[in-house]
């Protein structure tokens, strides 16, 4: 058997994991009075992920031999998404929830850019099916990717724009 199911298995699972921490995440948050914003694009999200995981199964053979320099990438990558869950802490979701009057968490990866989650993710649906030479796979899941993230970011900037103002002690949060 080669490395194929195994690399998807893990992903899938470390999604299921981030899934389950960012529903109880937002249940927090709803409760403290978050409010959600661009929920309409949200399933379509969770479709795209899934079907590229999905068509990174059907697509590749089983025994494609992965380039492992790129399987390494994808690995950092994924330090650098639980760099920023780590840096939200209880803020961070899946789901674009905003608490009226809370200043914008800065530190950690936030100190270097605005959406560094959006960038690893970018970085991600490319990197693993080039890791097991899928082009068209990267390509297509790439484009839609792009899409769904530039839509998520016009919306999570207009509603975060009254917040970036606010000053806030990164130790606070």
């Amino acid at each position: 058997m080669g490395w194929l199911y195994p690399v998807l298995a893990l992903v899938a699972l470390q999604r299921l994991v981030e899934l389950w921490v960012a529903r109880r995440n937002t249940e927090r948050l709803r409760a403290a009075g978050a409010v959600e914003h661009g929920a309409a694009h949200y399933p379509l999200f969770v479709l795209l992920h899934a079907a590229w995981l999905v068509a990174l199964a059907l697509f590749v053979s089983a025994d494609q031999a992965p380039n492992i320099s790129l399987l390494i990438v994808f690995a950092l990558l994924q330090v650098g998404r639980i760099w920023v869950i780590a840096a939200l802490g209880r803020f961070w979701s899946t789901r674009i929830l905003t608490i009226a009057n809370a200043p914008l968490v800065r530190r950690g990866p936030y100190r270097l850019t605005r959406h560094p989650n959006y960038l690893i993710v970018i970085a991600e649906i490319a990197v693993l099916p080039l890791a097991f030479d899928a082009w068209a796979v990267a390509g297509v899941f790439s484009v839609l990717n792009l899409v769904l993230v530039g839509w998520r970011i016009r919306i999570e900037d207009a509603c975060l724009d009254e917040r970036r103002t606010l000053s806030i002690d990164p130790e606070a949060t």
